[in-house]
């Protein structure tokens, strides 16, 4: 009886993995495949590029993990990517329809961000007009909270009093969202920070959100949905679409059909802000815990199953 190993070499480079095996992936050693791929993810990894050029075979086991680790990817803004297989290993993505893990699948030829790519080990994997989403957990959102502040202050708020005010506020909204269960955040980057976006969801289990829960649900039939408490776009005219696309993104992540959002009434700027990347505003919102009545906004996601909205004119709820 044969045993089976496979070596797994990782080397890093920024915020890419590059992932070399050495051997055969079957039932005997895609446990050890399946727990590297998935230490890569789970160290914020935004790009994964697996090595078969010293792979000599690899089974229907092998070719699962790579796909369960490839959808995990997608969930959390990264991707992996297949280079150099064998025969056996390009035959069995061929007659399974998987040959989109690889990095230039059969017919394709490589863009322009994969061709600069190449030579830039650091870079993230290429998104829309250069833009990268980016899903951080709790303990990198800790890290980048102070750049995420800096973005949330107005353009004239400088070095003041009330720039200091807006700073404290992002942050404690931040901290307060973060120890909330399903808490989800999103960075859009170039090579800056450019936007984030982070809430959590609410359902009828959650007590402290009920009334809410209750008056969203009256208003739009949707029973759950996520709350997004910070929504940070650029305030360069290049970036007006980010809010918009980091929104959308958040619901799809959490497979959310709605957002829904608080604002107080004399926020004149976000409410015109979120009005313009799609919220319809329901009017204040009364009964609510705490001092006003705020105005609620919501948004219904762009793809996938969207019930049609029951919202009228803006009023009071």
């Amino acid at each position: 009886m044969v045993v089976q190993r496979l070596d797994i070499h990782r080397r890093d480079r920024g915020e890419r993995a590059l992932v070399t095996l050495v051997g055969a992936i079957g039932p005997a050693t895609a446990p050890l495949l399946r727990a590297a791929l998935e230490q890569c993810l789970r160290d914020g990894m935004t790009a994964i590029d697996v090595d078969l050029a010293t792979v000599g075979s690899c089974d229907a086991k092998g070719l699962d993990v790579f796909l369960a680790a490839s959808d995990r990817a997608d969930r959390v803004h990264s991707c992996l990517r297949l280079r150099h297989p064998c025969a056996q290993v390009a035959r069995l993505l061929a007659v399974t329809d998987s040959a989109s893990l690889l990095s230039d699948p059969p017919g394709a030829s490589p863009s322009a961000d994969e061709r600069q790519g190449e030579g830039d080990h650091t870079s993230g994997p290429a998104r829309e007009d250069g833009i990268r989403l980016r899903r951080l957990t709790r303990e990198q959102a800790e890290g980048m909270s102070e750049d995420m502040a800096d973005l949330a202050l107005e353009p004239a708020a400088g070095l003041s009093a009330h720039a200091d005010r807006q700073r404290d506020a992002f942050l404690d909204r931040l901290a307060v969202s973060a120890r909330r269960p399903g808490f989800a955040l999103l960075v859009a980057e170039t090579t800056v920070l450019v936007g984030c976006a982070f809430g959590f969801p609410v359902g009828p289990g959650t007590r402290s959100e009920r009334g809410l829960q209750g008056s969203v649900q009256r208003l739009t039939g949707c029973a759950r949905f996520m709350l997004l408490t910070q929504v940070v776009a650029h305030h360069h005219a290049q970036y007006r679409d980010i809010g918009r696309r980091l929104q959308q993104r958040l619901l799809a992540d959490r497979h959310a059909v709605l957002g829904a959002v608080l604002l107080r009434p004399a926020d004149q700027a976000g409410q015109a802000a979120f009005e313009s990347w799609g919220w319809r505003n329901c009017g204040e919102m009364v009964g609510l815990p705490g001092r006003g009545a705020p105005c609620l906004l919501v948004l219904f996601r762009e793809s996938g199953p969207v019930p049609a909205p029951r919202v009228g004119s803006p009023g009071r709820a």
